[in-house]
């Protein structure tokens, strides 16, 4: 169904592949703009981001699963569960 596409970054001028895989991973998550950057460059631009940015502000909440303690980069809400992260990582795992 899906193919390999060519795009031209619009950083740095370059080709880069938008492969099958990654225009079916697009889909899957609702995502229906191209990326518009290669990889290196969108890697280059998050990280010129923090640096501007300075460092993230880490908020401290309770795990919703073991009940340990949880540095997430957001403000915790009392409506929505939050997870450590090994006990995260375990969910995800299990989901896949």
């Amino acid at each position: 169904m899906y193919e390999d596409k060519t795009i031209v970054c619009r950083d740095c001028g370059e080709e880069f592949v938008f492969s099958a895989g990654e225009q079916e991973y697009y889909a899957e998550r609702g995502f229906v703009n191209e990326p518009k950057s290669c990889k290196a460059c969108r890697s280059k631009n998050k990280n010129r981001n923090r640096e501007q940015n300075g460092e993230r502000e880490m908020f401290e909440a309770v795990c919703a699963e073991c009940g340990g303690v949880a540095k997430v980069p957001f403000r915790p809400r009392e409506d929505r569960p939050v997870y450590c992260s090994a006990c995260f990582a375990k969910m995800k795992e299990n989901q896949e």
